[in-house]
């Protein structure tokens, strides 16, 4: 767990320096002058901010999962059965869903669960945990594989980081906006209160953060769907349903909350309402079940 949160914040620490570096190289650091605060300037910082700062975490990701799963790469000729199995069985759905062959992990827990994640579909990475590979039939783990390849196919892990960079744009500017309005009283920026700007920038990031992640919640799940009916059109819709049972049964060996930075790759989650990264298990099913595939 210590490793996992070294490395946590040793690759935000990085992804800050970067933006610091680049931010001083602009020239766009300040955005209150002698007539007041720049709108065009703040923009500009707080684009660079979010959006900056969701790509160069999308470009890590891949690396991440590796180290903070010690995780073991596989080629599909290493004597394991179970892993050979789990790798020839992604080369084709990759084949079918007519994408380049993604890296292949496998990592040890007891967690039922697997994940994609990486920059772009040339550089993706397809974890399957040990298990998931020896708690479900063969043809239930294809299902949940058709699943992650679809999460490459459709490039969700792009218009994840897409959405998460525009909203935190977002969350940037009007957050700092309205504290330099509140604390200069509509008046000139001689009047203004540096303390309490500084606490109310940080109040309204945490509420405006809040609403923004319900708005990356609900587009994650959506997204599930959209990868449940690809896992469907890949395995087959019988062993997809049959898959999302399995998971369902085995809700209490999903480890989602140890490893929030990866969570929404995931294909089951435990959180529920407005801030879940997933939808229901049983509300998957029966849209999938109900679905024309």
């Amino acid at each position: 767990m210590l490793k996992r949160i070294l490395l946590f914040l040793a690759t935000n620490l990085a992804v800050v320096f970067v933006l610091t570096i680049v931010i001083s190289l602009l020239g766009i650091g300040r955005y209150v002058g002698p007539g007041g605060l720049d709108l065009g300037a703040l923009a500009t910082l707080c684009f660079v901010w979010g959006m900056g700062g969701a790509f160069l975490s999308l470009q890590l990701t891949r690396w991440m999962a590796k180290r903070a799963y010690s995780m073991h790469i596989v080629d599909g000729q290493t004597g394991n059965e179970e892993a050979d199995w789990a790798y020839r069985t992604i080369a084709r759905l990759t084949q079918q869903a007519q994408l380049p062959m993604p890296e292949v992990g496998i990592y040890e827990s007891a967690e039922v669960n697997a994940f994609a994640t990486g920059p772009s579909k040339s550089r993706s990475l397809v974890a399957v945990s040990t298990g998931l590979l020896r708690t479900m039939p063969r043809d239930e783990v294809e299902g949940v594989l058709g699943h992650e390849v679809t999460h490459i196919a459709n490039g969700d892990m792009v218009t994840m980081a897409l959405l998460q960079g525009v909203i935190n744009a977002f969350v940037m500017f009007l957050s700092r906006v309205i504290a330099y309005a509140i604390a200069s009283r509509g008046d000139s920026r001689d009047d203004r209160s540096p303390m309490m700007e500084f606490m109310l920038v940080t109040v309204l990031q945490i509420v405006f953060g809040v609403l923004g992640m319900v708005v990356v919640c609900w587009f994650s799940r959506q997204r599930e769907f959209r990868a449940d009916r690809g896992g469907a059109q890949l395995a087959g819709r019988d062993h997809m349903v049959a898959a999302l049972r399995r998971l369902a049964g085995n809700q209490d060996r999903i480890e989602i909350q140890q490893h929030k930075e990866l969570a929404a790759f995931k294909i089951s989650g435990n959180w529920s309402g407005l801030l879940s990264t997933h939808p229901p298990l049983e509300v998957r099913i029966a849209a999938l079940e109900r679905a024309q595939i």
